[in-house]
């Protein structure tokens, strides 16, 4: 099919970055409803791309792109809410604050940053004020494109991979159970992805007042190809498989089908969605042997990539108050495996994504319901209290 239309006019010598992109999104097998969202934009006109009749050629303009994929949780209308709240919420910030400030690496970082966060207050107040949609919540995996450099923001375990000269890297970090449990070292990654248990998440937007982002950066280089998914695809194809579809298709729409169909072929338990994006253009440089890609963090104040932070005290009184986030390094210890399945037992009620910690009423609820057993047991210590002494001086 061909392409659309290139949405910027090139000066001569004015070198840009030019991606072809698009996106797909898929019920799956088994759902009734889907869940997740996709959003692309031209962050210089703050436009989403369709897709409906192919996919988009992009040459970038100074304020660059925005791919966002975002799994909702909490039931049908409650995650479908929740994930495309999260497409337009984002989006909507960066049109206020983005669009008119310079378009430098550090700004960029701090607006991608502050959409976000802006997003999870905006989700949870909504599900403060709407009691049907009580618990909802959503992943996102958003990147944000400027110049030859890829900024994510990530929140739960949506993913995002890099495919490069026939090799593939996870650009994200799961804000998972499982994916603590093999920092840990009590999981290898391969039991990790097949455990039952691997839906069960640190982190989402919308479920608690405050989020921490992971940030996260990665110089692009000619010929890459990012890869955003649902963990609808991630659960089911492997890395390499990715990797193989991308190098075989040099058609963006055709890779995107490729995955939705095979994650369907392996059965499609969820919904699945994908964005694939490639990178061309004489502003980016040819890949070498020495390119390194991967996981790699970007400082930002307010991030869980804050170097500047101060690690947090693990006294007796602050202890109980610290949030399990990715990165342990800042103050949060690794808690053992004993823990990590003592608070999987807690989020265990849902058969969807589950966010570890319960909300405020039903911690209440539950705090009133063992009162009257320590009040008994109270008794009958006071009353062993009482015997001892009596037999000790009687």
């Amino acid at each position: 099919m061909t392409a659309p239309a290139s949405h910027t006019e090139r000066l001569p010598g004015d070198p840009r970055v030019v991606t072809r992109v698009f996106a797909l999104t898929d019920v799956g097998r088994t759902r009734e409803h889907n869940e997740d969202t996709f959003l692309v934009a031209d962050l210089e006109s703050g436009t989403p791309l369709d897709f409906t009749y192919g996919y988009h050629e992009i040459t970038a303009d100074p304020h660059g792109l925005l791919f966002l994929v975002a799994d909702g949780m909490g039931g049908a209308a409650s995650g479908e809410l929740a994930s495309s709240m999260a497409g337009a919420l984002v989006l909507e910030a960066l049109r206020h604050t983005w669009k008119t400030a310079d378009p430098s690496p550090e700004a960029f970082a701090e607006a991608l940053r502050d959409a976000t966060v802006l997003a999870n207050a905006r989700i949870h107040q909504h599900a403060r004020e709407n009691p049907e949609h009580r618990g909802m919540g959503t992943t996102a995996t958003i990147a944000g494109l400027l110049g030859d450099r890829l900024f994510m923001v990530q929140v739960g375990d949506s993913r995002a991979y890099m495919v490069r000269a026939g090799d593939v890297q996870q650009l994200t970090k799961d804000q998972s159970l499982m994916q603590r449990l093999v920092e840990a070292g009590e999981l290898t990654a391969e039991e990790a992805e097949v455990s039952e248990r691997r839906n069960i998440i640190l982190q989402a937007l919308g479920p608690e007042a405050h989020v921490t982002i992971d940030l996260t950066h990665q110089q692009v280089r000619r010929g890459d190809t990012l890869i955003l998914c649902s963990d609808g695809l991630s659960g089911l194809v492997r890395a390499p498989e990715i990797a193989r579809t991308a190098n075989e298709e040099q058609d963006v729409r055709s890779i995107c089908t490729r995955l939705v169909d095979r994650a369907n072929q392996l059965g499609g338990p969820d919904n699945i969605t994908v964005i694939a994006a490639r990178f061309d253009g004489d502003a980016l440089r040819a890949s070498g042997n020495g390119d390194s890609f991967g996981y790699n963090t970007f400082p930002l104040a307010g991030t869980l990539n804050d170097d500047a932070r101060e690690p947090l005290p693990t006294t007796r009184e602050t202890r109980s108050t610290l949030k399990s986030d990715p990165t342990p390094r800042f103050g949060t210890p690794v808690p053992s495996r004993a823990i990590l399945e003592e608070e999987f037992e807690r989020a265990r009620a849902s058969e969807d994504h589950a966010v570890l910690g319960a909300p405020e009423p039903v911690v209440e609820e539950r705090r009133r319901a063992v009162q009257p057993v320590f009040l008994v047991l109270g008794v009958i210590a006071l009353i062993a209290i009482i015997w001892f002494l009596f037999e000790l001086f009687g």
